[in-house]
């Protein structure tokens, strides 16, 4: 039966032998075995030679997160890679490290194209909208009119005179997406990286004020919304949120119409 410490030891070799030295900057001297030596990737680690080679051995004792850190980036894994790392070695996933999305593939916009009557989103830990199809144009906002910097949800709820304008209960609505925000943020270890927006409405909103003062916290979920639209007047919308398979800093939110007529004025938007 295979122990914690020899699973751990075993998946480190199998990593360490898919490494191809060369992407390494390491000389292509003759190798006795595949990928990088046991010492070169304790070099790469700062860790000793030795007690690496233990580690893989399953007889080096319970490795610190800071040392597994430094092998996972030793070893470039991938953010998948390095969490079954941190599981093997601490029974735990790693601590959340954001890192600011760089888009979508063109496949999963076409995923979003093909939801021809639900407006529909993807929006990053941070909630900011990177991706969008005609029908949230249409019906939530039209985000390719706002630079990038501005198309943030929080930032729109207590700054955008025409977001607040659709929303008829906007205080519940407001404090629903402050309690998320903050969840999401904090899930994917992005306090950093929200702190300069979040001081801003903080000096510019008094009732954002409030509400982040609360500490509210909510999970994801689903429910209705109810829009006020300036073009098609009331809409009733059922709403989801879904995890990106591979992007756990993404969510694609989608809006369903929650009857005929709501789909039929909908419909009636996107006519050209």
């Amino acid at each position: 039966m295979m122990t914690e410490a020899n699973a751990l030891g075993h998946y480190l070799k199998d990593r360490r032998a898919r490494l191809d030295p060369a992407s390494f900057g390491v000389p292509l001297t003759r190798r006795r075995t595949p990928g990088l030596r046991r010492e070169e990737v304790a070099q790469r680690a700062n860790v000793s030679a030795t007690w690496y080679t233990w580690l893989e051995q399953g007889r080096g004792g319970a490795p610190s997160a800071d040392v597994l850190d430094r092998i996972a980036r030793a070893m470039m894994l991938t953010n998948v890679e390095r969490e079954h790392l941190f599981l093997l070695g601490l029974g735990r996933p790693p601590e959340a490290r954001y890192q600011a999305p760089e888009g979508i593939t063109p496949r999963l916009q076409r995923v979003l194209d093909t939801l021809d009557h639900s407006p529909a989103f993807i929006r990053t830990a941070t909630w900011d909208v990177i991706a969008w199809n005609k029908a949230a144009a249409a019906v939530m906002t039209d985000y390719s009119a706002l630079p990038n910097g501005q198309r943030n949800v929080l930032r729109m709820m207590f700054h955008d005179s025409r977001v607040r304008a659709a929303q008829p209960n906007w205080e519940s609505v407001a404090r629903y997406v402050v309690a998320s925000f903050r969840t999401d943020v904090a899930r994917a270890g992005a306090a950093r990286d929200v702190q300069s927006l979040v001081d801003e409405l903080l000096a510019t909103s008094p009732e954002f004020t409030a509400m982040w003062r609360d500490n509210d916290v909510r999970g994801p979920g689903d429910g209705l919304k109810v829009l006020n639209h300036p073009v098609a007047g009331p809409l009733s919308l059922e709403f989801s949120g879904f995890a990106v398979d591979g992007r756990p800093d993404l969510t694609m939110v989608i809006y369903n119409p929650a009857t005929p007529a709501d789909a039929e004025k909908i419909r009636t938007l996107l006519m050209p």
